[in-house]
C-alpha cells in the first residue's frame, strides 16, 4: 500500500475513539496504553484544557476508513510530567529568539513506563503514522515533538523515520524464575541479603501490611492514598498531576489492573504504593505516607512490589524515574529511550551533537553502576 493510499487525521480525544477500536491496536500488554487508562485521565480532568497536556490523538486509515495505526499524542504547553527533561532545550530555543512551546509530546501522560507508543496494525505503517506528527508540527509552526519512554522493539522504527534517539536510566527488577523472596535473596551478595532483611523487619514492625486489588480496594482506601498521593505530589512537583476523581475512574475502568499496597497502623493506613499491574509486569506508579517510619518506603514500593511480581508470575518490576537507592535492592540499572523530530536544521544538528555526547555518559554511568550492583559475583 503506497502512502498516497493512507491518511492521518487528529481526533479531539481519545474518548472520540472507540474503545475496541484503540485497545486493538494497543494491545493488552502495558495498561498505560489502554483505553481505559487514557480516558481516566481526560475525564478525570487531569489532561485537557488548562493542564498544558491537550488530547490529539493521530490516527491512521486507509482510504476505506480502516484504522491501521494511532499515536497517543498530546499538545504540551510545558514540560511537566514527561520526565525526560529537555528544559535545557526550550532554553536555548528561546534565547534564539523562538517559542518552544506548544510542542508535541507522544506518551502516557505522568508515566515514567517503558511501552509502545506506536499502535500499529503492522510495523510498515511507522512511517506513514510518524509522517502525520511531523506534518502537524510542521503546519503549526511548532518546535518539536517527542516520544518518550519508547520500548526498545519500536525505536529502530522511529530511526527510520530520521527521529533523534535520546537515551537515559532506570532500575528494573527482574524476576528469573523465583519461587519466592528468598529465592531472590539468595542471588544477593551476603552483605546485601542481611540488610534487606534488616531493612524488612524494620519496616513491618508495628504495622500490618496488605495488598488489595480489584473490589477488594474500597473508597475509604482511595481516599487515604489520595491523602498520601498529595502530599508526595506537593513535595515533588508543587502541584499533584492527578485529579481526586482519576483514581476512582482508575479503580471502575481498570481496577483489576491495579495493586494498591497499604501499610497499617492500628488499622488506619499511613503509607501506600499503588501499582499498574501489564501481561509482563508490575509498574510501581504513586507513593506517599503521614508518618515517617524507617525503610517503609523501601518495603512498599520495591520489597512488595517484588512479592507480587513472583507471586503472579511477572517479568519484571518497572519502579519508576530516578533512584540510584533502588540497585541495592536488587533493581538493575536499564536504558531507557525517547525520541525527537526537530524541523530546524540547525537546532536539530546541534540537539544530535548533544545527544551523540549525552550516550556515552549514559552508557560509561550505566556499565559502573552494573559493576556495583549487589549480586554474588562470578
Amino acid at each position: 500500500m503506497a502512502d498516497g493510499d493512507l491518511i492521518a487525521r487528529i481526533e479531539r480525544s481519545v474518548g472520540a475513539i472507540a474503545a475496541a477500536d484503540w485497545d486493538a491496536l494497543a494491545g493488552p500488554d502495558n495498561p498505560f496504553m489502554s483505553h481505559a487508562f487514557l480516558t481516566a485521565l481526560e475525564d478525570s480532568g487531569s489532561v485537557g484544557q488548562g493542564t498544558g497536556w491537550l488530547p490529539l490523538p493521530i490516527m491512521l486509515e486507509d482510504r476505506a476508513g480502516t484504522l491501521l495505526g494511532a499515536l497517543p499524542a498530546y499538545a504540551k504547553q510545558h514540560s511537566q510530567g514527561e520526565y525526560v527533561f529537555d528544559h535545557a532545550w526550550a532554553d536555548a530555543w528561546h534565547r534564539a529568539g523562538g517559542s518552544y512551546y506548544p510542542k508535541l509530546q507522544i506518551a502516557a501522560p505522568f508515566t515514567p513506563a517503558t511501552g509502545p507508543r506506536l499502535l500499529l496494525r503492522d510495523p510498515a505503517f511507522a512511517v506513514p503514522l510518524l509522517r502525520g506528527a511531523e506534518q502537524l508540527v510542521e503546519s503549526n509552526g511548532w518546535s518539536s515533538a517527542h516520544a518518550t519512554f519508547v520500548e526498545p522493539e519500536q525505536a529502530g522504527l522511529f530511526e527510520e523515520a530520521g527521529w533523534l534517539r535520546r537515551e537515559d536510566i532506570q532500575f528494573h527488577w527482574t524476576n528469573r524464575d523465583f519461587a519466592s523472596f528468598d529465592d531472590f535473596l539468595a542471588t544477593l551478595a551476603s552483605r546485601k541479603r542481611k540488610a534487606i532483611r534488616k531493612e524488612r523487619v524494620a519496616a513491618q514492625e508495628g504495622v500490618e501490611i496488605v495488598q488489595l486489588t480489584g473490589d477488594a480496594v474500597r473508597p475509604e482506601h482511595w481516599d487515604a492514598f489520595w491523602l498520601f498521593y498529595q502530599d508526595t505530589g506537593a513535595r515533588k512537583w508543587g502541584t499533584p498531576y492527578l485529579t481526586r476523581e482519576a483514581f476512582d475512574l482508575f479503580a471502575e475502568r481498570m481496577g483489576d489492573k491495579m495493586l494498591l499496597v497499604l501499610a497499617l497502623e492500628d488499622g488506619h493506613p499511613i503509607a501506600g504504593a499503588l501499582n499498574f499491574i501489564g501481561e509482563s509486569a508490575l509498574y510501581g506508579r504513586y507513593w506517599g505516607c503521614l508518618v515517617d517510619k524507617p525503610f517503609l518506603h523501601f518495603e512498599l514500593c520495591y520489597y512488595q512490589a517484588v512479592d507480587a511480581a513472583i507471586a503472579l508470575g511477572l517479568e519484571r518490576v518497572e519502579a519508576g524515574a530516578q533512584g540510584g537507592h533502588k540497585l541495592a535492592r536488587g533493581y538493575e540499572p536499564v536504558a531507557t529511550i525517547s525520541m525527537h523530530y526537530i524541523p530546524n536544521p540547525c537546532f536539530r544538528d546541534a540537539v544530535a551533537d548533544f545527544l551523540q555526547r549525552e550516550r556515552q555518559g549514559i552508557s560509561a554511568d550505566r556499565l559502573y553502576l552494573q559493576e556495583r550492583g549487589p549480586f554474588k559475583k562470578g
